[in-house]
């Protein structure tokens, strides 16, 4: 009849709404299902070879965990220098999914509606974003220095029997400045 309006009953538009929720869910279950195989906590050490040739030793931990909107990397690095001198940095991520597959951002501060957000690389902070390819989890910081020049460090953390294969490079300017590679013991 003319002019009167057609209603979709109850039962298809919950029908709808529970398939889009469940969508929905695979497709943060499928996000976060890509870091299970790199939780855990590793322990190793390497010397780390500068562009000049000379090398340092150090000490290294990283622990992944899943969090509820991704997960988390940590790393501490102990520093044994020549002069006798011990230097200890720890670092600590929160990673979350992105719209990209396998593609994770950066959540390292709260904006003013409490939202986890990237640093502002022209405020001299760092921008950081996480990648997982194949059996690989990569963590990428890019730093922007004064200048305009730039700072970009690449941790790769490749899956390996009983661990984790850690290939750190720094580069200043497009140049590799810094590079080491070693075995990180599953714990």
């Amino acid at each position: 009849m003319p002019g009167t309006q057609r209603f979709v009953p109850l039962k298809s538009m919950a029908a709808v709404l529970v398939a889009t929720l469940w969508l929905g869910l695979l497709s943060i279950a499928a996000h976060a299902a890509n870091i299970e195989p790199f939780v855990g906590d590793y322990i190793g050490s390497a010397n780390v070879v500068d562009a000049d040739g000379t090398s340092t030793p150090r000490d290294m931990s990283v622990s992944i965990h899943d969090t509820k909107n991704g997960f988390n990397v940590s790393w501490k690095t102990i520093t044994y220098k020549a002069d006798g001198r011990v230097k200890e940095q720890k670092f600590s991520i929160d990673f979350q999914t992105s719209d990209r597959p396998d593609v994770f951002s950066a959540a390292m501060k709260r904006n003013v509606f409490g939202h986890e957000v990237p640093l502002d690389p022209m405020q001299g902070e760092p921008f950081v974003w996480g990648r997982i390819e194949g059996d690989t989890l990569t963590v990428f910081s890019l730093f922007i220095d004064e200048s305009g020049g730039y700072e970009l460090q690449q941790y790769d953390r490749t899956l390996a029997e009983g661990g984790l294969n850690l290939s750190f490079s720094r580069f200043i300017d497009g140049e590799k400045s810094r590079s080491v590679e070693t075995f990180l013991k599953k714990q």
